[in-house]
């Protein structure tokens, strides 16, 4: 089965590429590398760079290679960024999204899964956040995300293109055999922003110290890469078996504060974390957590990767790589 992965040089994406290699799978990606690195892509993958909004291009690429099913990673996500320029992100995620979903209109492929986000939801009424919760993005990153979700349920009921949706918040950690990990500039994510503190000296900042949690900084769900890989592939898998389109959540179950995980990366690293407090940023909600039963039980998902730990260790593996390459 030949699967295209949009946005297949990204961080996620090129850890979908490597997860359905070892699986067998026959992989084709496509990216624009406006972020994504070719470098992180696995040599068995078939690689094109292409934007998905070639509406010629990528006719011919999926023509060429049979493509079957669409793994869709193939967006802008950064929160602070779509507030200041979400035209931007309508552009990319929204009208990028339905270039793509008319590609395979026109190709007769009729499954998908969607790599969406919890910033669909908003400020949570409840904790954990499960998939019926009320729908309120509270930016424009969230908000065209949840545009293309409702894009994805009208497809289906007018042209039965079938879909799995997987909602998570923060994703962390690189491949255990140090092939692909995050390469983001700016950074913006927790974790890889501790580990290069260490490596480049320098400071960094946690926003707010005074929230309503047992050590007044924010509580946040990790979920480890290759775990959220892996549920993309038994996601798609459910797809193709049932021809049913499902939404799922995807998190670790616990929450970890920022100063746990400043603690935990210093036990791992075995350095200490220069930082300050700084003021909370607006909309940071204190606690973000995912119920991830369903998955667990529809999809059989068992994460790999639930203590911090784990996940900041192989974080830690891939940044000394990747200062010892540059350095």
């Amino acid at each position: 089965m030949s699967i295209l992965v949009c946005g297949g040089a990204g961080y996620i994406g090129s850890h979908m590429v490597l997860e359905l290699i070892k699986k067998n799978y026959d992989v084709v990606v496509v990216d624009n590398l406006s972020n994504g690195h070719r470098e992180l892509v696995d040599k068995n993958a078939k690689f094109y760079t292409c934007d998905i909004r070639d509406d010629s291009l990528m006719d011919n690429i999926i023509q060429k290679e049979n493509v079957e099913a669409v793994i869709h990673f193939a967006a802008f996500s950064i929160v602070s960024e779509s507030m200041i320029d979400p035209a931007k992100y309508y552009d990319n995620n929204i009208l990028a999204t339905l270039s793509l979903l008319n590609t395979m209109r026109r190709n007769k492929i009729n499954k998908i899964v969607f790599s969406s986000t919890a910033a669909v939801y908003g400020e949570p009424e409840s904790i954990p956040i499960h998939e019926d919760n009320s729908l309120r993005p509270i930016n424009p990153y969230g908000e065209t995300k949840l545009t293309i979700e409702k894009m994805l349920y009208w497809f289906d009921n007018a042209y039965n293109i079938k879909y799995s949706i997987l909602r998570y918040f923060n994703v962390a950690g690189a491949d255990e055999n140090i092939k692909t990990g995050e390469m983001h500039n700016p950074e913006t994510h927790l974790i890889p922003i501790i580990l290069k503190s260490i490596l480049e000296n320098k400071k960094i900042k946690i926003f707010g110290d005074d929230y309503p949690t047992q050590d007044g900084t924010c509580i946040r769900d990790y979920i480890h890469v290759t775990d959220l890989a892996i549920a993309h592939i038994l996601a798609l898998e459910k797809l193709n078996k049932t021809n049913k389109s499902e939404i799922y959540n995807l998190g670790n179950g616990n929450g970890f504060s920022v100063m746990q995980i400043i603690k935990t990366a210093e036990k791992v690293t075995g350095k200490k974390i220069n930082y300050e407090i700084a003021p909370r940023r607006i909309g940071d909600p204190a606690i973000l957590i995912a119920s991830s039963e369903k998955a667990k039980k529809n999809l059989n998902w068992q994460p790999k990767f639930y203590e911090p730990e784990k996940i900041i260790s192989t974080a830690w593996n891939w940044h000394k790589k990747l200062f010892l390459d540059k350095n």
